[in-house]
């Protein structure tokens, strides 16, 4: 069993940065994949970046360049960087966790076996 815990929500003016953390408690084999998900209000949940056990990395295009995950394997701790937010970046993050061998660049809900609960992040002007 694998439990996902994230951090605290949080506010940042638009242009500023923010990083969240995920940590992930219970069993990780050795090939996994973990991605970062958005959900905007009123929208259905996108992914935004994952990572395999690795390193390697992927990214959808709206945050390529401004977005970066990372890992601390030694301490099962999932990151992702947000900078130069901007307001569409309003809303939940959820990290997710799945037993792959390597992580597809169509990072998809559906692949994903493990979530937490969820960061609430808020962009103002």
């Amino acid at each position: 069993q694998v439990q996902l815990q994230q951090s605290e929500g949080d506010s940042v003016q638009a242009g500023g940065s923010l990083k969240l953390t995920c940590s992930v408690f219970g069993s990780i084999y050795s090939s996994y994949c973990m991605a970062w998900f958005h959900q905007s209000p009123g929208k259905d949940r996108e992914g935004v970046a994952n990572i395999d056990s690795d390193g390697s990395t992927n990214y959808a295009d709206s945050v390529k360049g401004r977005f970066t995950a990372s890992q601390d394997k030694a301490n099962n701790v999932l990151y992702l960087e947000l900078n130069n937010m901007q307001p569409e970046d309003t809303g939940i993050y959820y990290c997710a966790a799945a037993y792959l061998t390597y992580c597809s660049g169509n990072i998809v809900a559906s692949d994903f076996n493990y979530w937490g609960r969820g960061t609430l992040v808020t962009i103002f002007s």
